[in-house]
């Protein structure tokens, strides 16, 4: 900074500015609280249908949460400003203080351009004139002038430059809409891209140079910024993408930095975490050095990188993806050259690739396997990231073509077709490790669901899209031809029962048998309402889809908890005698009751036909399991159902309820669960089926007591004079529909079998 720059600034210009974005600032808070307040909790609680549904709602959400980060880049903006001219300010009076003591002194400062300047004497004594007495100073008062005046004009060039350097920065980071990143003043944000710069240098080190002290630094440091925005993407890009590759090749390899994994074995699991999440907090940026780095990053997947084992970048790669939620499209290009390649090293699938050898390094050292397939890391990347999953479950891994009558989706090659390679784990145990399809099933869920697999919904989780419903019907059909898929590798079943549990209205329309194209189907519609897309899946299909998820405690609990949460919804709903006529199912009461406890019965029988199925077994999962499971999902959605929150669709139209929804505390579904939960706890069931000698049986016997506590707790509810009425009916229903479950698996027409 030149010394009259300083010297001579007028700050009224950008004292405005700042005055300018503390008026934006505060502004842009009243448009978020509006946007938050009235947009998104409006749009939360509205009855979305058609097109509504699957855009104008979702477009809304992310519309308030525009105006959020609006507002956050605003205040950091603001900060930054006002934190910089706050300190040119004070660094100007310091520069005119000092001039003034020198001028005292006979000693003045000149500027001499490109941010030099000299000390001279300001009278020569020889010069001055007669009867003037001039000030004396020695050499050391030159020489103290100038290393002030310099280190002043030193400190307000790093404040300026600083300032340029973040904010450039920072408006990078999102070339359309804005960043969410937020900085209260200037050296927090420099530090944070002080920290890249010098973790990255530590990064760019041979991995058999890096001493332990390194290596903690550099975990360290990672640990604290791998959120932040600015160093994210200063650390990536200015690690690069082959030097990124290399460092976790070689730091994860006991034959490369031998010291690192004797020395600090156990941390190389938050360094895989840490580096991971950084890079996908960096993934999201939009500055060009970024989207050249994701570039660089894919088109170094089939190159070999690192010393050893022929390791290439997409193994490498694929293992920091297990830890974060990486950007769409960079999510969405690796995964079509991911498979690119894996159809060249499987010749189109027909042989079985990514074989770990004696001597593979453990590329992965979080839980799970050895890092050695590719696919297993990036799906538990998908995991994190909804809608990658479903464009790349849907995306073609064979395409039609001469070879090929029909195209094969990347889910059905996974899914039904892959040879998958044998894979041990990685804790040295030598056990074999289901990572990969365990991952699978993650990324399944994610991709149907809309939300990261293993969290529950919530308001803001958009309706299901046509891409998600698509691939339900393909899961659901898929195990339907062959429950095998499934029952074969049951530790897949916690996500299948999570995903069903979020599509039970497509389900309970499946099991009514009525056509789509029928004029009776408009009836179903309003019997099930749906927003978004219809999965449209089939009786047959979704019943041995039920019998197989129902075979594991988990997936069991999931749906089970689900159907008598929707069921009581569904009563509360229909029974509500202020409901639209239009919107009524039917206008008699007991078809309406019965239709929805005859569907409901289906649904929990079918499950307690697999309950029983695997019980069954000389080595199956005992009651107990199941009524843990069930049990758990009290603490699993949110500590108890008053605080259960919902699916971002109608409060009829999903199985979740919740107080952001307007409170579940004595609602219907809330006194339906409680009896759930309390039953599994002290394991009613259990004691039902020693007491009758049929599990199966008893199972009827409680899903009867749970249907009719929901109708009859809706009739109360709504002060129906019928209630009683209304429990006879709903239990004979339910009774109905359990039963109709044993015929269905058996080939038979619903009903085949009768109560009476």
């Amino acid at each position: 900074m030149d010394l009259d720059t300083l010297r001579f600034a007028n700050f009224s210009a950008v004292d405005e500015a700042v005055t300018d974005w503390s008026t934006l600032v505060t502004n842009l808070e009243d448009l978020r609280k509006q946007a938050e307040q009235g947009l998104r909790q409006a749009a939360n609680r509205a009855d979305w249908v058609g097109v509504n549904a699957a855009v104008s709602k979702e477009f809304i959400g992310k519309t308030a949460g525009e105006f959020a980060d609006a507002h956050t880049q605003a205040k950091t903006i603001h900060s930054i400003l006002s934190d910089t001219v706050g300190e040119l300010k004070q660094y100007h009076k310091d520069l005119d203080a000092a001039i003034d003591r020198g001028l005292k002194k006979n000693l003045t400062v000149m500027d001499t351009g490109n941010g030099t300047f000299t000390v001279t004497m300001n009278i020569h004594p020889d010069r001055a004139a007669k009867g003037t007495t001039v000030p004396e100073h020695a050499e050391s008062d030159v020489t103290g002038l100038r290393n002030e005046v310099q280190d002043i004009l030193r400190k307000a060039t790093e404040s300026d430059a600083s300032a340029r350097q973040v904010l450039n920065a920072l408006v990078d980071q999102a070339a359309v809409g804005f960043s969410d990143a937020a900085y209260k003043d200037r050296d927090t944000a420099q530090a944070a891209v002080d920290a890249a710069d010098e973790l990255a240098g530590l990064a760019k080190k041979d991995p058999g140079d890096l001493t332990v002290k390194e290596f903690d630094r550099l975990n360290d440091g990672l640990k604290k910024y791998h959120d932040d925005p600015l160093f994210a993407e200063r650390f990536a890009t200015g690690l690069g993408p082959k030097k990124t590759l290399e460092f976790w090749a070689g730091a994860a390899d006991s034959m490369v930095a031998p010291d690192l994994t004797r020395e600090r074995r156990d941390q190389l699991d938050d360094l895989q975490r840490n580096l991971g999440l950084t890079l996908a907090t960096a993934s999201r940026s939009d500055t060009a050095a970024m989207t050249e780095w994701k570039r660089g990053v894919i088109d170094l997947g089939d190159q070999q990188v690192g010393r050893r084992g022929g390791v290439i970048g997409f193994q490498v790669m694929s293992n920091l993806m297990r830890a974060g939620d990486y950007d769409d499209s960079f999510m969405t290009d690796y995964g079509k050259r991911l498979m690119e390649t894996e159809r060249k090293f499987t010749g189109d699938g027909k042989h079985t690739a990514w074989r770990p050898l004696g001597f593979s390094p453990y590329l992965n050292r979080m839980s799970g396997d050895t890092g050695i397939d590719p696919l297993s890391g990036y799906l538990k990347g998908l995991s994190n990231n909804p809608d990658a999953a479903t464009a790349f479950f849907n995306d073609d891994f064979l395409p039609k073509d001469d070879d090929h009558k029909q195209a094969v989706s990347n889910f059905k090659y996974l899914f039904e077709d892959r040879h998958w390679p044998h894979a041990i784990a990685n804790d040295f145990s030598g056990h074999e490790s289901h990572d990969g399809l365990n991952n699978l099933a993650s990324a399944l869920e994610a991709a149907t669901t809309g939300h990261p697999a293993g969290e529950i919904p919530t308001l803001d989780t958009p309706t299901h899209t046509e891409g998600q419903a698509k691939l339900f019907n393909a899961i659901v059909s898929s195990v339907g031809d062959d429950p095998d898929r499934l029952t074969d590798h049951d530790y897949m079943s916690d996500s299948m029962g999570q995903m069903a549990s979020e599509y039970l209205p497509d389900i309970n329309r499946a099991t009514t048998d009525v056509s789509r194209d029928s004029k009776d189907w408009a009836e179903i519609e309003k019997l099930y309402p749906v927003e978004g897309a219809d999965s449209k899946v089939h009786h047959r299909d979704v019943s041995k889809f039920l019998f197989a998820v129902g075979q594991n405690p988990s997936g069991y609990a999931a749906v089970e908890v689900g159907q008598e949460a929707y069921m009581s919804k569904l009563m509360a709903y229909h029974l509500d005698p202020d409901l639209p006529a239009d919107q009524r199912f039917s206008q008699d009461q007991e078809t309406t009751v019965k239709y929805i406890s005859e569907r409901s019965g289906e649904v929990s029988g079918t499950l307690g036909l697999g309950r029983q199925e695997e019980i069954a077994k000389p080595a199956g999962e005992k009651d107990d399991a199941y009524d843990y499971s069930v049990s758990q999902r009290k603490n699993w959605i949110s500590g108890g159902v008053g605080t259960v929150v919902g699916v971002g669709t109608s409060f009829v139209a999903t199985p979740w309820v919740g107080a952001a929804a307007g409170g579940a505390a004595g609602t219907v579904t809330s006194v339906v669960l409680e009896r759930v939960f309390k039953d599994a706890e002290g394991h009613a069931l259990e004691d039902a089926s020693d007491e009758m000698g049929s599990r199966w049986q008893a199972g009827l016997t409680k899903n009867n007591e749970y249907v009719a506590l929901g109708a009859q707790t809706a009739a109360e509810k709504y002060h129906l004079p019928n209630a009683d009425d209304i429990g006879t009916w709903s239990r004979e229903g339910s009774r109905q529909g359990y039963i109709n479950a044993r015929a269905i698996l058996d080939g038979q027409a619903p009903g085949s079998t009768t109560t009476s």
